[in-house]
């Protein structure tokens, strides 16, 4: 597939992708409740005084508590993940959690001395979005909605967006793009993943 062919697949895609649907436990309290505790967590890593490998490592662990993280790696991979065998769907979603923790926990080295607070929560389609505000040192106050949906069985994050710019979204064009360098083979870009 050329890259402006997949390009073209993922725009309409994104249109049509199918997301978390809600369980009767959906509810926006528990939604802020799991965000509450994922900031927690993020703030224990960030406060931990650990070398950048010590604090990925702990962040990967946040991740695997409290995001969906085998629904962000499917849709991430888009029309791909359809083709792809069950062996290779086993093998990347690991893959991808490293390499999702690796890029994403040295990100959060930026919120140092930064303070994040929760300012509700309203269901949205079919899921809650969680509200929170992100205070950085020498910056103006940031935006930042969570995700949240019971599609699992429990109420786990599945995309964020700061100030307009959504993860899934980014995540599902950087790794198309990635995919586009291997060529479209999924293993490779299965190797990439576990290599960063």
């Amino acid at each position: 597939m050329t890259l402006m062919t997949r390009r073209s697949l993922m725009a309409a895609g994104a249109a049509a992708v199918v997301f978390p649907q809600p369980g009767f436990a959906l509810s926006a309290p528990a939604a802020q409740e799991l965000v509450t505790k994922l900031i927690a967590d993020v703030n224990t890593v960030i406060s931990s005084g650990k070398s950048e490998a010590g604090m990925i490592a702990d962040f990967a662990k946040v991740l695997d508590r409290h995001a969906d993280v085998p629904t962000i790696a499917r849709y991430c991979l888009g029309a791909d993940a359809r083709a792809a065998s069950a062996s290779q769907m086993a093998a990347y979603t690991p893959a991808f959690a490293n390499y999702i923790a690796t890029k994403y926990g040295r990100r959060f080295r930026e919120f140092i001395g930064g303070e994040i607070t929760v300012q509700g929560a309203r269901p949205i389609k079919s899921w809650i979005e969680v509200e929170t505000t992100v205070l950085l040192r020498g910056r103006s106050p940031l935006r930042m909605d969570w995700h949240v949906s019971d599609r699992s069985g429990r109420h786990l994050f599945f995309n964020f967006i700061i100030e307009g710019v959504n993860m899934l979204l980014t995540e599902r064009a950087e790794v198309g793009a990635m995919l586009d360098r291997q060529r479209g083979d999924l293993d490779k870009l299965i190797a990439e993943m576990r290599a960063v």
